[in-house]
């Protein structure tokens, strides 16, 4: 913003400078010009009287001024440029001789002035042009001065805004941004202002949000719990029918317990974590598959891992746990055959299963890697889960991107 308002005072002062030179050296030419054409018109008119009165023209009463009859001999530069432009009442010679012509009569008599020596402002043209120059460069000068100061008094306040708020914490609101009382009533002031009422909102926001959600998730424990207990006493004595709703029962227990995993995680972590070191991801989702194995085998799910060996994540394990579990959940409560493939490269990891197509608007969101709150779309969990997935991801550098193609949906974690 500084240099943008410096160029443009500087720009302004220079194309005036410029305009007011071009009409200076023009009001130089034109009252020079001026000056001729009132000499020769007043010769006209005393010619025009004393021819009148005595039949003949007079000798000029300007010794440059000089009278041409019809057939006199003109000099011959004079000549050549009449012929060349015959209408024309001024007419450049050779030798710094120059001409103002005027006609005498309807016979062809001419009234010619040669100037040339009665010239003022072409010895002293380039001098003209050097105290324009100088002025000119003056004025730029003094624009670029007056541009500089005033871009510096304008945006220095809000330089020292950006600074502050770059540098700022949620935590440490109120941030006081608006600075001392005597500043803070021009628009950065009031900018400042605002800002720090918005600042308030968000922070109060955050940790209404962080509070819920803490409460949400502990007070989802001891139900949990409660019922993993009373499933584990129902299979005990449970009937081959019984198991299968079991079944049922023990997959929403456990999707759950993500969910709670997830909504703990989020709300105590309020800073983007430092990268962990690189570590193989293929043992880290082995170890999951191995976790739970049991509640795979019960809903007859064939895994397929199709991941490199020595391909490495700087995750925290926790968060690949988190994050797979929970992919994994939604594959078991929304897939359509039980076949579910993990991949991974890269820049890339991907589970995929066939299912119905999520709802349109979710497939928008999640190619483009926005938030939704489709959970009205997606009540069985798929809305919530991405949702909560993509936060988590997010705080981590990551991107969640979900797409359905050929009755596939696909999952991705892009880093």
């Amino acid at each position: 913003m500084r240099r943008r308002l410096t160029l443009a005072f500087a720009g302004y002062a220079l194309a005036v400078s410029a305009l007011f030179g071009l009409f200076a050296m023009l009001f130089v030419y034109a009252v020079e010009d001026e000056f001729f054409a009132s000499a020769l018109r007043q010769e006209l008119s005393r010619q025009q009287a004393h021819h009148a009165r005595h039949g003949d023209w007079a000798v000029p009463a300007q010794d440059f001024i000089r009278i041409y009859r019809d057939g006199a001999s003109l000099p011959d530069d004079f000549a050549r440029a009449l012929a060349a432009r015959p209408q024309a009442r001024e007419l450049p010679g050779e030798a710094g001789r120059h001409y103002h012509l005027q006609p005498l009569d309807a016979a062809g008599a001419l009234l010619v002035a040669e100037v040339g020596s009665q010239l003022v402002v072409r010895p002293m043209r380039h001098r003209l042009l050097l105290w324009l120059g100088l002025c000119c460069g003056g004025a730029t000068l003094l624009a670029l001065a007056l541009g500089a100061w005033l871009a510096w008094r304008s945006s220095a306040p809000l330089a020292r805004l950006a600074d502050r708020v770059a540098q700022s914490r949620p935590e440490q609101l109120p941030l006081d941004l608006a600075g001392p009382p005597q500043a803070a009533e021009d628009e950065v002031g009031r900018l400042a202002r605002h800002l720090d009422a918005l600042n308030r909102r968000t922070r109060d926001l955050i940790a209404r949000e962080q509070t819920f959600t803490r409460d949400a998730s502990h007070e989802l424990r001891t139900p949990l719990a409660v019922l993993g207990m009373a499933r584990e006493d129902l299979q005990r004595s449970a009937s081959p029918t019984q198991q299968a709703t079991l079944a049922t029962m023990d997959s929403a227990i456990w999707q759950l317990h993500q969910t709670v995993d997830l909504l703990l995680t989020l709300a105590r972590e309020s800073d983007v974590p430092a990268a962990a070191p690189e570590l193989a991801l293929l043992p880290q989702i082995e170890q999951l598959v191995l976790a739970h194995a049991p509640l795979l085998d019960r809903h007859g799910v064939a895994l397929e891992i199709d991941v490199p060996p020595g391909l490495t994540r700087p995750w925290p394990p926790a968060l690949t746990r988190l994050l797979l579990a929970n992919l994994l959940a939604n594959a078991l409560a929304h897939r359509g055959s039980p076949h579910i493939r993990i991949e991974a490269d890269p820049r890339r990891l991907s589970l995929s299963n066939a299912s119905e197509p999520p709802p349109p608007a979710l497939l928008q969101a999640g190619a483009a890697g926005r938030e939704t709150g489709l959970k009205g779309e997606a009540s069985a969990g798929l809305g919530l889960g991405l949702s909560i997935v993509r936060r988590l991801a997010e705080r981590h550098g990551l991107r969640l991107e979900l797409s359905h193609e050929a009755g596939v949906t696909r999952v991705s974690l892009v880093s």
